[in-house]
């Protein structure tokens, strides 16, 4: 799970992951926000309208949701169930409330928050996005202070203050969590000690 106020380059980092580790797959979120120029239903989240989301809630096909920003997100069940049967590593770009639920619901994960180098660096991208009216804008900087607190109880943090730099840690902390002796036990099967016969 990475999680990271807005602006502070979570998604062009979950992107670079995903290049670096071809058998890593993204989880696609639900989505009831407009679509960004740029963005692609499907690829960047499945943009659908509030009363789907609402449904999808009420029949438990969520593995978590929440409002963000005025906007309703959540996670398929179905797609952790899928890739945790598959035993296939999953990457879900979530934030904090998301996160929280998934760390209380499921035994396994891994949490890395994404921290801006400051608030004013914070602010300077959001504006610099282009992408938000002025009220959006300080609506994200107000969320900020509630988020980046969360960061605490997450496993990993990782400051993005250098986009390659916060890259490459973000891709040490994939590796070494895939070097964990509860994830490679099979290893060792080769060195078990035979008894005499």
């Amino acid at each position: 799970m990475v999680s990271a106020p807005s602006g502070a380059g979570k998604t062009s980092l979950c992107r670079e992951l995903i290049d670096s580790f071809p058998d890593l797959r993204q989880s696609i979120s639900f989505a009831t926000r407009p679509i960004r120029k740029g963005e692609r239903d499907g690829i960047d989240y499945h943009f659908i309208d509030t009363e789907v989301f609402q449904a999808m809630v009420e029949q438990k096909q969520l593995a978590e949701w929440a409002e963000v920003h005025g906007n309703l997100y959540g996670t398929s069940l179905e797609t952790l169930t899928d890739a945790a049967e598959g035993g296939v590593d999953i990457l879900l770009d979530i934030d904090c409330q998301g996160a929280a639920q998934i760390k209380e619901n499921y035994q396994r994960g891994v949490f890395v928050f994404i921290l801006p180098p400051d608030y004013s660096e914070l602010e300077k991208r959001l504006y610099a996005r282009g992408t938000d009216s002025d009220e959006v804008i300080q609506r994200r900087l107000e969320n900020a202070q509630f988020e980046i607190p969360q960061a605490s109880w997450y496993d990993y943090l990782v400051v993005n203050d250098d986009f390659q730099s916060a890259k490459e840690r973000l891709c040490s902390i994939v590796s070494a969590e895939r070097c964990r002796s509860h994830r490679t036990g099979q290893l060792l099967e080769n060195f078990t000690v035979k008894g005499d016969k």
